[in-house]
């Protein structure tokens, strides 16, 4: 077998969700509402955040990268899927699959690389909260978010180089809305034992080390608060947390619910679920997530509304 790819498939067919077609219009209106919500909730989050200046710090700098790579996660997915019920299609492209697969890592590894941050920043602002203005300033912020978006293009791009040299031979069904790994390597009629390897080893690195980064943050924040010997104040210090370890529980429980669970409980229905809430869901309820609870945040998305809409004396 040469280096080069040797598929002779030059498109695939995601079979979406239904293919009924009244449950096909439904989904359409539904994918559509919730897409125009993440896009519109998550672009009010950065405008909010880049005109009020007492929101101009290292907690509301990261939460406003999360909403730009939210806003970009979703646009890989749901386009795609509203485009096919428009068109009545099913059909991908070989590049445009790869394509859509890569740029779902990309932003699946940001969003994973920012919730760390943020527990980080959380970490210092309330177990060193003398130190913070020292540890957390302009250069250490953007250099987190660099590395990280390093890291994140560097890991998706060897997954999709070792992807270009499987081989697709016959079957070109994905029984799938999306492009992702798992059901491509069940399609290739080559040997995939260096994909699943680097997918649990490498891969499999990159998702849990940040995870655990978040979970030492937590345990430090939950002993510091714990010493704080106004109950009152320890919650007001924890409060500052709570917007975030909802994000990071709803994002982490359907990523183990979608890709953590032994093989043979798997159901089809059940993992759909999983993936639409991770793909789709999860990028719409965190604008709702982060402003519901924050004052300072409310105040800012009440200021952008007043000023794109006044109201009419």
């Amino acid at each position: 077998m040469s280096s080069t790819n040797q598929s002779s498939i030059s498109e695939f067919l995601l079979l979406g969700l239904s293919r009924q077609p009244q449950q096909q219009q439904l989904l359409f209106l539904l994918f559509l509402t919730m897409y125009l919500a993440t896009v519109l909730g998550n672009l009010l989050i950065i405008l909010a955040i880049s005109t009020d200046s007492r929101l101009h710090t290292p907690m509301y700098f990261f939460l406003s990268n999360l909403s730009f790579v939210d806003v970009c996660f979703s646009s890989t997915t749901v386009p795609k899927v509203l485009a096919n019920y428009m068109l009545q299609s099913q059909a991908i492209s070989f590049s445009g699959c790869l394509t859509q697969l890569y740029f779902l890592c990309v932003f699946s590894d940001m969003d994973n690389f920012l919730l760390a941050v943020m527990a980080y920043d959380r970490f210092v602002a309330i177990c060193h909260p003398l130190q913070y203005t020292i540890e957390m300033t302009h250069q250490v912020c953007a250099l987190l978010i660099m590395g990280s978006w390093v890291v994140a293009n560097l890991n998706c791009l060897l997954h999709i180089l070792l992807m270009t040299r499987l081989s697709f031979c016959a079957d070109n069904i994905i029984p799938h809305f999306f492009c992702d790994a798992t059901p491509l390597l069940k399609l290739s009629c080559s040997n995939t034992h260096l994909n699943e390897l680097m997918i649990h080893t490498e891969g499999a690195v990159i998702m849990v080390t940040p995870f655990v980064c978040i979970l030492i943050s937590y345990i430090h924040i939950t002993c510091a608060v714990l010493r704080v010997s106004s109950p009152r104040g320890g919650w007001k210090a924890f409060s500052t947390c709570s917007s975030h370890l909802a994000v990071v529980c709803l994002f982490y429980g359907t990523i183990i619910s979608l890709y953590f669970n032994p093989s043979s409980s798997h159901l089809a229905g059940r993992d759909m679920a999983a993936a639409v809430m991770y793909t789709v869901v999860t990028p719409m309820l965190n604008p709702f997530i982060y402003s519901l609870r924050n004052r300072d945040m409310k105040g800012a998305l009440k200021k952008v509304l007043t000023m794109r809409f006044p109201s009419k004396q």
